[in-house]
């Protein structure tokens, strides 16, 4: 069914209109620390349907080495129906979703918490965001405050794809400020022991699981050979193993047409005269958005630790340490923590848990016989343990991979 209307020829209006400065709108997004309150559920704009393409120039661009995401034979030998989307883009994309209502006045991602990963996204398929509340912390007035978030990705089924946590740092309104964000926030009870009216709807509306189950296909045992090397089956790990990434990777001023791409629309990554009009350690050039600095340092680690991932499970304590920006090179370190039985329906496979390390502008190696052991000591904790910071360090996270046995012959 289409629709069919006259319409006359459009004429110049300009020049004969009125200029009413007094009309003027300013609109604004994101939230200042008032705005957040606990229960509350944020609905976030667009939706963003993936196609092949962008899922394969994803992959390939930042430097995937697991057949899952780049060949369909592959996938579809693991009983995958065709190759799935690559979980960074995923996180990437559910993340992104959500900055423009919460927290694109952020001054800082502060880090990332429980990340699962619980079921495929594919090709075509339309990925939604939501997130909730979780808590908010003042810490004087005037100062910025720190808001804790849950955040769900879901598909068209409204089936949960991806669920994490994260927190970030926000300022409160100044006194005479504007008077908030476009659109204003839903007002909802911050009472989380027992929520009723409103925020009890949507709490019913936000399917979040402590620990929810994970859905994936079965895989064949028989698959094609020679496309994975032979160093990353869980036989090739031990607990304790450092693996030192040998390629670096330099980033471009490209990181501005990616975090467009995936939607992110915080102008800290985008807006030069944004950037350089901040005070402090985050003014200068913009700042090249951290989920694509994490998808950059996995995909370096990939070859040598994930090639032959059946899933990523997921991710938790996840901090971005020290800013990147264009002319920038990344280089990856992984730590072995733990390698356990995957669940009885998984004979074939084990899960391997591990520390991803990201430095700049050093390789990895130098990184390593420069600061060895420190590398692997969280930031955070180093002043508790009388160390001091890295200054090269960007990036620390602990991940669980769903990793293949070695084939019996």
């Amino acid at each position: 069914m289409s629709l069919t209307f006259p319409l006359p020829p459009q004429e110049e209006l300009a020049p004969g209109s009125e200029v009413n400065p007094g009309q003027a709108r300013f609109p604004e997004y994101g939230r200042y620390l008032e705005d957040f309150a606990p229960g509350q559920v944020l609905r976030h704009p667009r939706g963003f349907t993936v196609d092949a393409g962008l899922a394969k120039a994803f992959a390939g661009a930042f430097q995937q080495a697991n057949p899952l995401y780049l060949n369909s034979e592959y996938a579809t030998a693991h009983g995958f129906p065709r190759c799935p989307v690559c979980p960074q883009l995923v996180f990437n994309l559910v993340l992104s979703l959500g900055v423009q209502n919460d927290s694109e006045k952020a001054m800082a991602n502060l880090g990332y918490y429980r990340a699962r990963f619980v079921r495929p996204v594919y090709p075509d398929d339309t990925i939604r965001s939501l997130t909730r509340v979780r808590s908010r912390r003042e810490r004087g007035e005037g100062k910025p405050g720190i808001v804790h978030l849950e955040t769900l990705g879901l598909n068209q089924w409204s089936e949960v794809v991806l669920q994490y946590e994260r927190k970030i740092m926000v300022m409160p309104r100044r006194k005479g400020g504007s008077p908030g964000p476009t659109p204003a926030p839903t007002p909802v009870s911050g009472d989380t022991a027992g929520p009723s009216g409103a925020a009890a709807r949507e709490r019913s509306d936000f399917p979040w699981q402590e620990s929810p189950p994970y859905e994936l296909p079965v895989t064949r045992r028989s698959f094609p050979a020679g496309l994975t090397g032979q160093g990353t089956y869980l036989e090739s790990f031990r607990k304790g193993d450092i693996v030192v990434h040998a390629n670096g990777r330099t980033i471009t001023d490209e990181h501005m047409g990616w975090t467009a791409i995936v939607g992110n629309t915080h102008p800290l990554h985008t807006d030069r005269v944004y950037s350089t009009g901040l005070s402090g350690a985050m003014s200068g050039e913009p700042i090249v958005y951290g989920g694509l600095v994490f998808a950059w340092l996995e995909g370096l680690a990939s070859r040598d630790v994930s090639e032959n991932a059946l899933w990523d499970l997921g991710f938790t304590e996840g901090y971005h340490t020290q800013p990147v920006q264009a002319g920038d090179t990344v280089a990856a370190l992984t730590r072995v923590l733990d390698i356990a039985p995957a669940p009885a329906a998984l004979p074939s496979a084990g899960i391997l848990t591990v520390q991803l390390v990201g430095v700049k502008n050093m390789t990895a190696a130098k990184a390593f016989e420069q600061f060895g052991a420190d590398l692997f000591v969280k930031e955070n904790d180093k002043k508790d343990r009388g160390k001091e910071k890295i200054g090269a360090k960007i990036f620390e996270i602990e991940r669980r991979l769903l990793l293949k046995r070695r084939p019996s012959l």
